[in-house]
């Protein structure tokens, strides 16, 4: 395993919240002389049921850890989907209609990541169908109209962070959120956009494993594995009378987007 390889796999648990190895029983002297790792492919069993996630193997002297891959080689959006299956990984399943994987322009320059699918989301297997989903499509087409920039909802990928409908439309759960989080991950490495807008807290969170506020962290530039990410508010917030102050935000949020993704010559966001 490279050194990059490395940094990878960590940052990938780091992004899940596992931040610890706990390497305590193994003898102190043997622990300060570990060699490099060796990684082997692993070759899962035929089984029934859900996929499992494409794992390697890391083998020292003192440890044998399975680690998810994490962008297997030749990965597609289709072998993606394949590998959920009729995902029975979690709770979410108990209640869903539909797994609602994303749609959109699979060479997008830009992908919009949302919470989780609502009640019309879940009964027609699309993302952001319903009364949000109008909205974005408005704040896509809109925003740019008013700039003249080539660009309609047509033209990006949308995707959520959990793949099913949470009950109620209440926001994921963190175990909910990491058992998805790596289909959400294979996604964006195989889409590899010019730059990810994350629509409200939750997809802010589960991005960039932040506590901030969409407020404080709105308007500015962020990263998620080297690509610029800009967190604006959820449609469905904006969707309140009283947030009108809200949607000008948004609005801005969206130009300033717009225009560094279309625009050829920012190799860097401002």
């Amino acid at each position: 395993m490279s050194p990059e390889q490395l940094r990878q796999y960590l940052e990938y648990f780091e992004d899940l919240g596992i931040t610890h190895l706990n390497l305590s029983s193994a003898p102190a002297k043997v622990a300060a002389s570990i060699t490099p790792p060796v990684v082997a492919a692993v070759v899962a069993p035929v089984q029934s049921g859900p996929k499992p996630f494409p794992a390697a193997v890391v083998k020292s002297p003192v440890m044998d850890l399975v680690l998810p891959t994490l962008a297997p080689e030749g990965d597609t959006l289709a072998k993606i989907r394949e590998d959920i299956g009729d995902c029975k990984r979690c709770r979410l399943c108990q209640a869903r209609n539909s797994i609602v994987f994303g749609s959109g322009n699979e060479n997008a320059r830009l992908v919009f990541v949302g919470e989780g699918p609502g009640a019309d989301e879940d009964a027609q297997g699309l993302p952001f169908v319903g009364r949000a989903g109008q909205l974005l499509t408005q704040m896509i087409d809109g925003t740019a109209a008013k700039d003249k920039l080539p660009l309609k909802r047509d033209d990006v990928y949308i995707c959520n962070v959990v793949k099913c409908r949470p009950p109620e439309n209440r926001a994921p759960q963190p175990d909910e959120m990491e058992i998805c989080g790596q289909f959400l991950f294979r996604q964006l490495m195989v889409l590899k956009p010019k730059a990810i807008c994350a629509l409200g807290a939750t997809a802010a969170k589960a991005l960039l494993n932040s506590k901030e506020g969409v407020t404080k962290m709105r308007g500015n530039w962020q990263r998620w594995h080297g690509i610029p990410l800009m967190v604006t508010y959820h449609p469905s917030y904006l969707l309140r009378a009283y947030n009108a102050e809200a949607k000008k935000e948004a609005w801005l949020d969206l130009r300033k987007l717009f225009h560094f993704v279309l625009d050829d010559t920012k190799v860097e966001p401002e």
